[in-house]
């Protein structure tokens, strides 16, 4: 229950009143509070159906998620977006990273990102709930994945967090990942997975080759890019799932 909590403390803005875990100890949970963000998700369009267009639903669905999550993986997005354009070395960037403020590209970022995922979930292909459940389990995945297959870059939190997350917590993280995806059939499930292996690795290269490692924005970026990537997939007209 303490790893729940603790996950849920720090994922979302919902208040936990008792004590809690690190946050690399409850990282297992992370892809199971991804999950519950998911089916809210889910019920927020099915409660809206008869009532709204599907652009305003949809919308409906990313406003929640940005204001459920604090907004925590669209800063780290623009953070990155800030920090890592054009050749600039490696202290440099990480003096952005740590700076609170926003910058052009920065907006720029933020705004792409709720635009795709608007798009994107006005665009699904199949039945919401395993869809969003399964997006949001595999994006907070990613973030427990990334944070066991690369290097901590600093020694800030986000350092921390990757420095102590073990094998097996991402071994788990990444099993509720393929579970929640085959809950939308093989083929996309199996669609959904290797899209986010591909943003992750990439990832890892890329923030390697910058700064040598990973940062807690660092993570939630990924977790931003796969969660629009996958929903991109999903909405593909021509893919039949």
């Amino acid at each position: 229950m303490r790893r729940l909590l603790g996950a849920i403390q720090f994922l979302t803005i919902v208040p936990v009143r008792m004590r809690t875990v690190e946050p690399w100890k409850s990282a297992v949970l992370f892809p199971f509070v991804g999950a519950l963000l998911g089916l809210c998700g889910g019920l927020i369009l099915a409660l809206a159906e008869p009532h709204f267009p599907v652009h305003l639903r949809t919308l409906f669905v990313v406003v929640f998620w940005i204001a459920v999550t604090g907004a925590l993986h669209e800063d780290g997005l623009a953070d990155c977006a800030d920090a890592f354009r054009a050749e600039r070395p490696r202290e440099k960037i990480l003096e952005i990273l740590k700076d609170s403020r926003i910058g052009a590209f920065g907006a720029l970022a933020l705004i792409a990102s709720v635009l795709v995922r608007w798009q994107g979930l006005a665009g699904l292909t199949l039945d919401h709930f395993p869809a969003l459940a399964a997006v949001m389990t595999i994006s907070r995945a990613s973030i427990v994945v990334l944070a066991r297959i690369a290097a901590p870059a600093t020694d800030g939190m986000g350092a921390q967090f990757a420095a102590n997350v073990s094998t097996p917590t991402a071994v788990i993280a990444a099993s509720q990942a393929a579970a929640a995806a085959m809950w939308c059939g093989w083929r996309a499930g199996l669609a959904m997975l290797a899209a986010a292996a591909v943003v992750l690795l990439i990832g890892r290269w890329y923030f390697n080759r910058r700064i040598g490692g990973v940062t807690g924005d660092c993570l939630g970026a990924v977790s931003q890019l796969v969660e629009m990537a996958l929903l991109v997939l999903l909405s593909c007209q021509s893919c039949s799932w």
